[in-house]
């Protein structure tokens, strides 16, 4: 088994927050990794620390062509990938209607389009190797949406879908796949990372206006912390039988319970009405 220092990370979204968080925990372990952002100077302070073992790299998750530009030039210089992580992404906080046709493209290019170009420049070698972890950074909001998260939380349930359906795909060729889904953790998320719909429909207010309010006076005092986020995700990435899902943080861990529960009691509600549907034999 490759120990940690012989490891290859490539993380997506380093500039700050999780993604910085993590790529800071994998270097002190000891591994090397290729931290993205979309400029390469944000990452300078990580180089100056880790110059030996850190690969900073401009990259843009929208532009497919980059993505494998720089899958490519990380096998170059590392011969393999150990573990991938898509975690670049942003909110976007909008009713459905008010959101443009240019937010939600962006916004489903990024999150969803953005992992499936890595994924796949990625793929090739680690079929090559039979071995690897593919980490997807999913949301709070895939676990049950919120009123103004239609399009974000959109965008990470797709993300989901397909994590699942990889996992399957790759399984038997040695290959990993998790997804991870933090509750509010204290990052940047919301002052630098949240896109706002332009126009503001006052029949909203009480729903994407509430929700928007309550995020704003919960920035900044998120119960989260980044660090033991990092650690956790290093540790899953460690598992010899890694759960399909992490969920980080008690907020979202009792949602999660939540939902379940409220999920059975729906399903038992109309299972007589979606029973009996075959053909009569």
């Amino acid at each position: 088994m490759t120990n940690e220092k012989q490891k290859v990370w490539l993380i997506t979204g380093c500039s700050t927050g999780l993604g910085r968080a993590l790529a800071e925990n994998a270097l002190a372990a000891g591994a090397t990794v290729a931290a993205t952002a979309r400029s390469a100077a944000t990452l300078d302070g990580l180089k100056e620390k880790y110059p030996e073992t850190c690969l900073p790299n401009s990259l843009d998750v929208t532009d497919r062509e980059q993505c494998e530009e720089v899958v490519q030039a990380v096998i170059a210089q590392t011969q393999r990938i150990d573990v991938l992580v898509n975690n670049a992404g942003y909110g976007l906080l909008g009713s459905l209607e008010e959101s443009t046709d240019e937010q939600i493209q962006k916004n489903f290019a990024t999150i969803v389009f953005g992992a499936i170009h890595l994924i796949r420049a990625a793929l090739p070698t680690l079929r090559a190797q039979r071995s690897g972890r593919i980490i997807n950074i999913s949301a709070a909001a895939a676990i049950s949406n919120y009123a103004g998260f239609a399009v974000y939380g959109g965008a990470k349930l797709a993300l989901e879908g397909i994590s699942e359906s990889l996992a399957a795909e790759v399984k038997p060729l040695g290959i990993k796949v998790s997804l991870v889904q933090p509750g509010p953790f204290r990052t940047d998320f919301v002052s630098r990372s949240m896109e706002t719909a332009p126009s503001s429909i006052a029949d909203y207010a009480g729903t994407v206006g509430k929700f928007g309010a309550f995020l704003q006076k919960m920035d900044g005092h998120q119960p989260g912390d980044p660090v033991k986020a990092a650690e956790a995700i290093r540790h899953l990435s460690e598992m010899e039988n890694p759960p399909l899902r992490l969920v980080l943080g008690k907020y979202a861990l009792e949602k999660t319970e939540r939902v379940l529960k409220a999920r059975q009691r729906e399903l038992e509600s109309v299972k007589e009405l979606g029973l009996g549907m075959e053909y009569d034999v």
